[in-house]
């Protein structure tokens, strides 16, 4: 490494022998360090896409030793910037700086490897969808169930159910990837979770507060204790335990509570003041 960095350095300068030249060439010398280290990310790249099926790694992935998580997100960058710069030279607009631009020639590279390596939008999302994808293609059924489908550690199925009921979020383009490729749709009304209202949360929290004093006595509750209510049916729409049981973040309700006393209905403080409510 250090002879290479030498014979580098010579041909920068011009020193170095024509015949040595051609020698290193016919080897496949790259002169540039940073053409070398371009190279080594590419051909990093190339296994890693091979091995996940799309070369969209999280930033903290690493292959055969090399930091690919982190030079995938520099390149994005460097593609993005790109990108915006050429839009402005479009709106005929000044571009500041081309620095950090990365060429056109670097970018055909990895699209090569995979077109959708650099998205409009999050990455976690388009390698979800890729997963998906791959999934579908390979034989198997669109996952609609959470935890059924689990690839490279992401649940497809709990991302499919997002996709579906978060629908209006989505960018347009999104949503014609999802109904012509994956095949589709927004949830429908009877899909969608049952949104709880104010009185029904305030029930929720309220019979937690009656199980814990219940069992405790009193009403001192810790700020990050959660109750496990032992029914979910009175609460529609609300996070379950793994047990079953409906999940009440008492303490910080309580606290809550406290900070909006003066605004209380009367029934309410006297529903917390037969439970020795501390305000």
């Amino acid at each position: 490494g250090q002879w290479i960095n030498e014979q580098r350095r010579a041909y920068g300068s011009g020193t170095l022998d024509a015949g040595r030249v051609a020698e290193l060439e016919k080897l496949g010398m790259v002169w540039s360090e940073q053409e070398a280290a371009w190279a080594d990310g590419v051909a990093v790249a190339k296994q890693y896409a091979a091995a996940h099926g799309h070369f969209l790694p999280p930033v903290t992935a690493t292959w055969a030793g090399h930091p690919i998580g982190v030079w995938a997100k520099n390149a994005r960058a460097a593609a993005r910037r790109a990108r915006e710069n050429e839009e402005l030279r479009e709106a005929g607009r000044p571009v500041r700086s081309a620095a950090g631009a990365m060429t056109q020639a670097r970018q055909n590279e990895l699209d090569a490897i995979d077109p959708g390596w650099c998205p409009a939008w999050d990455t976690g999302w388009q390698r979800c969808f890729r997963l998906v994808q791959n999934h579908v293609q390979a034989g198997g059924t669109l996952p609609t169930v959470d935890g059924d489908v689990v690839v490279q550690g992401e649940d497809l199925g709990r991302w499919v159910n997002v996709q579906r009921l978060g629908w209006e979020q989505l960018a347009p383009v999104q949503q014609w990837i999802l109904e012509n490729t994956l095949g589709f749709q927004a949830a429908e009304d009877n899909e969608r979770p049952m949104k709880q209202t104010q009185d029904a949360k305030w029930a929720a929290n309220l019979a937690a507060a009656r199980q814990f004093h219940a069992r405790e006595g009193h009403l001192r509750v810790p700020r990050k204790h959660a109750e496990h209510l032992e029914s979910a049916e009175a609460v529609p729409g609300r996070q379950n335990a793994a047990d079953g049981a409906v999940v009440v973040k008492l303490g910080t309700w309580l606290d809550n509570v406290r900070k909006r006393a003066a605004k209380l209905p009367e029934q309410r403080r006297t529903d917390l003041d037969q439970l020795g409510m501390r305000w």
